[in-house]
């Protein structure tokens, strides 16, 4: 516990299962926590299941909620909470989202803390955009329990904005608190070469092709969504220019009907499924896809291509919370569903080798972000 301010005593409640972290809130919990860990007295408790090891971080697991998804109304928890409250002498709860807020409000009034809550984006907001008849009921929910917290950390700018405006929060109970990058600086020309000559290999690709990369959960509406757009919007207009490309397809839960892309095989496009390291295919890729415009907050895999010294071609919704300074030459922003424009930003860029700036590591690096969350605990 070296170097931890023993002033500051955190408790945090991840809902769900986040270790080993896989998709991009997992990830944004599990690197958070690691280095947060490393400056703060901490504690976790999170869902029965959950395993940690020593790379994930200096902190306590402790797996004490069910994965019955009753657990989210479980009054008694409040009992054992309490209890690691006074034993840990803890000042602080963390929530990620707003689910516990009405745990975290109860913890408040009858133990003291200071109450944090960890936005992803606004809930709210995201089950609105994927037509949830009941967002409302969450979002006014929501915003109660923002306006009970001692401190509000959005991931976006945009999402900040937004719940100071909508939710009457004041500005100096809220921070951007962003996803970072652990990478310090973008892999080399020949680190991307060797990467590419790999990942080709792997899925019976041409190297000399340019790499177009889409990773996502398939699951995932909005997502889907975004497969669907370079399925038959995109991908159409590519063909038509005549210039070679290959488009390589990650990620787990693609529906059945798509029958894994067969169709598509023979019009450069390639599902690979879910893969163990995306972090290598984005070293491969030289363009990432993100037609993405639902769903909220910030989108990681952005943050990781742009890391990886890829040319990100984004609908505007899909690169909130990316700042333009930042990213340099390296992200295209189309407005939503503009398949030609986002057609002519990947035709522009297939033989363009942007080099992202060393601002972006500054702005992205995880132990900068924990700095400033930490600096709003003191």
């Amino acid at each position: 516990m070296t170097g931890h301010d023993k002033q500051i005593q955190v408790l945090a409640i991840a809902p769900y299962r986040f270790l080993p972290a896989i998709n991009g809130g997992q990830k944004n919990i599990a690197l958070f926590y690691k280095y947060f860990s490393a400056q703060v007295s901490f504690t976790c408790a999170t869902v029965k299941g959950t395993t940690k090891t020593n790379d994930d971080g200096n902190y306590d697991l402790l797996t004490i909620f069910s994965s019955n998804p009753l657990r989210y109304i479980n009054l008694f928890y409040f009992f054992s909470l309490k209890k690691i409250i006074r034993e840990r002498s803890i000042t602080h709860v963390l929530i990620e989202h707003p689910y516990y807020g009405w745990l975290g409000w109860l913890l408040k009034k009858l133990t003291g803390i200071k109450l944090v809550i960890h936005s992803h984006n606004i809930e709210g907001l995201r089950f609105k955009s994927i037509g949830k008849w009941w967002w409302r009921i969450l979002w006014q929910y929501e915003k109660m329990v923002h306006r009970t917290a001692d401190i509000s950390f959005f991931i976006t700018p945009e999402d900040e904005s937004y719940a100071i405006a909508h939710f009457g929060l004041q500005k100096d109970k809220c921070a951007v608190i962003t996803y970072g990058t652990e990478r310090v600086v973008a892999p080399s020309k020949e680190e991307k070469s060797a990467a590419k000559k790999i990942i080709s290999a792997r899925h019976q690709l041409d190297a000399g092709k340019p790499l177009l990369l889409y990773s996502a959960a398939l699951k995932y509406p909005p997502n889907q969504k975004g497969l669907d757009f370079i399925l038959s919007a995109l991908n159409p207009l590519l063909l038509k220019s005549g210039l070679p490309y290959s488009i390589l397809i990650c990620g787990s839960g693609l529906p059945g009907e798509y029958d894994n892309l067969k169709a598509y095989s023979n019009l450069n496009i390639t599902y690979a499924g879910f893969v163990d390291n995306i972090d290598e295919y984005f070293t491969a890729a030289d363009i990432f896809l993100n037609p993405i415009s639902e769903g909220g907050g910030i989108k990681t895999k952005v943050v990781e291509a742009l890391a990886a010294n890829c040319t990100v071609i984004s609908f505007e919704e899909g690169a909130w919370g990316i700042p333009g300074d930042i990213a340099g030459k390296n992200l295209r922003i189309s407005k939503r569903d503009d398949a030609f424009t986002f057609s002519q930003n990947i035709l522009s860029n297939l033989l363009i080798k942007n080099i992202i700036h060393i601002y972006f590591f500054n702005y992205f690096s995880w132990k900068n972000i924990v700095q400033q969350a930490v600096a709003r605990f003191r």
